[in-house]
């Protein structure tokens, strides 16, 4: 009947180089032999004398790794903080940006308004797994090859400034982004793919095409502006007066043409309202109603607000 350190030396040779069993074998009976003899020369019981010094070698394929030189690790240490913060920087970037190219896609040109935020969350995520499995698995060749990334070393210069409070966080400044991208998406999806249709089935536009050559261009123009300013608020981090000044004067080049065109029953397609009988009989002049109540309220609420934080900002920077 084998021995227990027959046992641990067959366990520990199966994870070990062919050519060197035989050494190995050798040269861990007599460690094992010498441990053993020690603790029976010290008063201990043989059988558990050897039981205690398997345990305190530890798992034998753990041990046949450092014979074999061998890393029991996906990804080790010199390589763990560039491959976290690499992953970490596409993960934060290239997902959500996939994610709405996609959804707005579906939403035009694959005429699927209805699945678009299901294709682009689906799609977000398999970027994600994709990004993370084929980074992981080159660092992990690069661990195992030893390979040298010739990284500069780090020194004291390297520090960042100490953290600064930020109003303006990635998540947030993706989500406004997406909600403009798709806003501007809606401009040629209500042109070409409107949900709208004549009794013969032909495609009514929601807006009035003849806005094309008039203000459509404009807000679209806009719209562009919009996401600039929200870039140019995170890099900023915070709300300073030029980015106020910016703010209201985007807020009210949006809403003062949208409020006008409301209110003289410009905006909206005169097929789509003869179409409609309920927008004829009174709901276009409701509706215009209620939109410019809507669009006044938001826009003085951003006008205070973006005011006031800009404010606290200067307050807290001067104290």
């Amino acid at each position: 009947m084998s021995t227990l350190t027959d046992r641990y030396l067959a366990a520990t040779l199966r994870a070990v180089p062919a050519p060197r069993r035989e050494e190995i074998a050798t040269e861990l009976r007599a460690a094992i032999a010498d441990m053993v003899d020690d603790r029976v020369g010290g008063g201990q019981d043989p059988t558990t004398a050897e039981r205690e010094v398997l345990t305190e070698l530890g798992h034998p394929e753990r041990l046949a790794a450092r014979y074999a030189d061998r890393r029991l690790q996906l990804i080790g240490p010199a390589y763990y903080l560039i491959w976290q913060r690499l992953l970490r920087r596409l993960l934060t970037v290239i997902p959500g940006a996939v994610g709405v190219v996609v959804g707005v896609a579906q939403a035009t040109i694959g005429d699927n308004p209805g699945g678009a935020i299901g294709s682009g969350i689906t799609a977000a995520f398999q970027t994600a797994v994709q990004i993370a499995f084929w980074v992981t698995l080159s660092f992990a060749i690069l661990e195992r090859t030893n390979a040298r990334l010739d990284l500069p070393e780090w020194n004291v210069d390297q520090l960042p400034e100490a953290p600064v409070e930020r109003e303006f966080r990635l998540p947030d400044t993706c989500a406004s982004v997406a909600m403009i991208l798709l806003t501007l998406a809606f401009l040629p999806w209500q042109h070409f793919r409107s949900w709208a249709r004549d009794t013969d089935g032909t495609r009514i536009p929601l807006l009035d095409p003849a806005l094309w050559t008039s203000w459509l261009p404009v807000l679209a123009a806009l719209l562009v502006a919009s996401v600039a300013l929200e870039l140019a608020k995170y890099r900023t981090g915070r709300w300073t007066w030029p980015l106020v000044g910016a703010n209201a004067l985007l807020d009210l080049a949006f809403a003062v043409p949208m409020i006008w065109l409301l209110l003289t029953d410009r905006l909206l397609n005169p097929d789509l309202v003869a179409r409609f009988g309920w927008l004829r009989d009174g709901g276009l002049d409701v509706a215009a109603r209620v939109t410019v109540v809507v669009i006044v309220a938001v826009t003085l609420w951003d006008l205070v607000d973006s005011a006031l934080k800009a404010r606290r900002s200067a307050t807290r920077i001067d104290a």
